[in-house]
């Protein structure tokens, strides 16, 4: 590892019933344990951002979660919004149907512009591809797309599909793309050998919302 295991966390929490007492609670937890963002929908950035205020901990936003299915404008606008409220760090959705019936240049498009908006606020763009759903070879070439876009990660999964991160996907993730982007794993990363197994894979980058159960598991 080239850094300390807490600052791999986006320390998450994206369920629809989230509280506002819960999204407190998910800033206090990334504040004790020095995370490197908290990851939240978009309705909580600011509030997340106030909270964290004082601190080195970033706020991540979702945009087009978790289906990726809305336009494209929808996605800007959710991004700009995000940004706006305090957000350096977006984590989109790609539109899974357009990639797998081959209309690869709006695929394409679809995260180049928000990787435009991204970098012009100087914020960075994951994009989330959800391996579950997709073949080996659709895996690939969405890797390729997102580096043509200049998105600067690629990202395993929503969480709210039909399976998480493995070691097989960031393997193949890492080795489609270029030395200068990055592969964050999520989706069912709960301990700390699993999140291990993540970083030696190739991830560099760990959305969890178990991050601070396994800081204290790593302690004992």
């Amino acid at each position: 590892m080239d850094r300390p295991l807490n600052k791999y966390f986006d320390h998450t929490l994206l369920k629809p019933e989230a509280t506002k007492d819960q999204i407190r609670a998910l800033c206090e937890e990334a504040k004790k344990y020095d995370f490197y963002s908290v990851c939240v929908n978009g309705c909580y950035v600011s509030y997340a951002k106030d909270l964290l205020k004082d601190t080195d901990v970033r706020v991540a936003a979702v945009v087009g979660f978790p289906l990726g299915a809305m336009s494209s404008a929808a996605k800007q606008f959710e991004t700009e919004d995000a940004i706006k409220n305090g957000a350096s760090e977006i984590d989109m959705v790609i539109n899974v149907g357009f990639l797998k019936s081959g209309d690869y240049d709006a695929v394409r498009d679809d995260i180049k512009g928000l990787a435009e908006i991204c970098h012009k606020n100087g914020a960075i763009l994951k994009v989330i591809i959800e391996t579950c759903l997709l073949t080996d070879e659709e895996k690939i070439k969405v890797c390729q797309l997102s580096a043509q876009a200049d998105a600067d990660f690629v990202k395993t999964s929503t969480g709210f599909s039909t399976g998480g991160a493995t070691c097989e996907d960031v393997k193949l993730m890492k080795a489609n793309i270029p030395d200068t982007m990055e592969v964050k794993a999520s989706g069912g990363i709960r301990d700390y050998d699993t999140t291990i197994s993540m970083i030696k894979a190739g991830a560099t980058r760990i959305g969890a919302s178990a991050g601070a159960t396994i800081m204290d598991n790593m302690e004992k």
